[in-house]
């Protein structure tokens, strides 16, 4: 083979390269979007949002979590149901991001991931000065 064919085939490799890693790395992002997204979306998502005061279950023996989330801007609920052990201090929770899928046939989002954003033991700290 000629030179000039060699580059030809190279180049053809590196662009069905790239365009592989593309695919692959659009495939496995997991975008935020809002609840009503979620419940259209025929892929996995982020949903985030506050925890319903009073909406938590947890069956310890299936370790399944029901709850509800409450978007803080827009005052919209979605049931949520996570199949995990509970995260500590899961009621004292300022913020959740839910990673899963919206379940039509339960009307509900099965979340297999949870990301739970705690209230920092220093907020509110008095800081001491020193001289």
């Amino acid at each position: 083979m000629s030179r000039r064919a060699w580059t030809v085939v190279g180049i053809v490799l590196l662009v069905a390269f790239a365009g592989f890693a593309f695919a692959s790395f659009r495939t496995s992002l997991t975008p935020y979007v809002s609840y009503a997204e979620a419940q259209r979306a025929p892929r996995t998502v982020q949903v985030a949002g506050a925890l319903e005061q009073g909406s938590t279950s947890y069956d310890e023996v299936a370790t399944t979590l029901h709850f509800v989330l409450r978007d803080p801007e827009t005052g919209v609920t979605m049931p949520v149901e996570y199949d995990g052990v509970k995260p500590a201090n899961f009621e004292d929770a300022i913020s959740i991001v839910a990673i899963g899928r919206w379940d039509a046939g339960q009307s509900r989002f099965a979340a297999g991931k949870l990301l739970v954003k705690c209230p920092s033991k220093y907020q509110g700290a008095e800081v001491k000065e020193y001289s």
